[in-house]
């Protein structure tokens, strides 16, 4: 037995197990090698397997980053208020007293600028040459809640400029010309705004259901007229050489006994308006003719009208009582002359000249409780 040599069973499964191996090694190459082929087709990294297979995938959907996004800026405003209670709180005030009321000394945000913006000539702060009493309070809080309503039933904007800032002017001649001063304030106060209707202090919106362009803007052309013809109480020239009266109308004024009526008009922004107001803003004419000029701005107006035919062809007039009617007192040389004076469902009262020898505080009353008896509910009995 010593010299023969056995050889184990298992020797030759040795060798198959050695050739089973390498078929198996070959296999898998081959499988990985497919594999490598089919991520690179979808388009991932074929040199990473563990990542192709479980990792998720790195290039999220733009909704999925903007959630994402929105969840964290979420998270840390919570976590500012929550800091920061007072400031907080002081800052939702703020926005909500922009955005749903007119509060004075506030910025208001505008959405969108409205097609018809009122300015209203007050002056909340007190007096300038005498400070108000309490009759004088109540006319301005009656005539400021009036433009108001009205400007909210009908989507306009409304600026009240304080007429305080007179005192800018106490020390110089343009006195009385801030009105001018102001609508260019305005138009670039709203860049996207239309029209802009100047009122007095002493005006009571009489009818306030009825819209600007349902009253006369949607036919201007028809509501208003170009030449003197028909009224002309100062006997300005009827007319001058090279007026284009087919030009667009971008001012709308009315005439009272004394000429031009400036305590209601209105200007449409256009290049015309813009030139117009530096013109009328020039120092050559408040310095150089205020001895003159005894109703300074409107008499400059009337004779830029009698002077400048680019100016005259862009104004139009309206009937005195379609914006301006006068209460009885005004105008008093022409106390019969009805096309002056109130008459009911007027659209607007003028109570000009008040302030001198006539009651501002009556007539401010008398005018606002006929309004609301002339528009009193049918079911209203009180």
């Amino acid at each position: 037995m010593s010299g023969k040599e056995f050889s184990l069973p298992y020797s030759m499964g040795e060798q198959e197990l050695e050739e089973g191996l390498v078929k198996d090694i070959g296999e898998k190459s081959s499988t990985m090698r497919a594999s490598k082929k089919a991520n690179a087709a979808y388009g991932h990294d074929s040199g990473d397997a563990y990542s192709n297979t479980f990792k998720p995938h790195q290039h999220q959907s733009l909704v999925s980053r903007t959630k994402a996004n929105l969840n964290s800026a979420w998270r840390e405003v919570q976590e500012y208020v929550a800091e920061h209670k007072r400031i907080s709180v002081a800052i939702l005030a703020l926005l909500f007293l922009s955005l749903f009321t007119s509060a004075p000394l506030i910025p208001h945000i505008q959405l969108s600028d409205p097609k018809v913006v009122i300015i209203l000539a007050a002056n909340e702060g007190g007096g300038v040459l005498k400070w108000k009493g309490p009759q004088e309070w109540s006319v301005e809080r009656s005539s400021i809640a009036n433009k108001k309503q009205y400007a909210k039933r009908h989507g306009y904007g409304l600026t009240i400029k304080d007429m305080t800032i007179k005192k800018r002017y106490s020390h110089e001649w343009r006195e009385s010309w801030e009105k001018v001063d102001i609508m260019k304030q305005t138009m670039r106060q709203y860049p996207n705004s239309e029209w802009f209707w100047w009122l007095d202090l002493h005006t009571y919106i009489m009818e306030p259901q009825l819209s600007l362009e349902e009253h006369f803007l949607d036919h201007l052309e028809n509501a208003t007229y170009r030449t003197l013809e028909t009224f002309n109480p100062l006997n300005l020239p009827v007319d001058i050489p090279y007026t284009d009266y087919s030009s667009p109308i971008d001012m709308v004024i009315t005439q009272d006994c004394g000429g031009f009526n400036l305590g209601s008009f209105l200007m449409r922004r256009s290049s015309w308006s813009e030139m117009l107001l530096d013109v009328w803003w020039d120092p050559a004419l408040y310095e150089q003719m205020h001895m003159q000029w005894e109703h300074k701005e409107q008499d400059a107006l009337e004779t830029l009208f009698t002077t400048q035919p680019w100016i005259r062809e862009r104004i139009g007039f309206l009937p005195l009582r379609t914006i301006n009617a006068f209460p009885p007192g005004a105008c008093s040389d022409k106390a019969d002359d009805p096309q002056y004076f109130f008459k009911n469902n007027d659209f607007v009262i003028n109570m000009a000249g008040c302030e001198w020898g006539r009651d501002c505080w009556g007539e401010m009353e008398h005018y606002k409780a006929l309004s609301k008896k002339l528009h009193r509910k049918w079911w209203h009995f009180w």
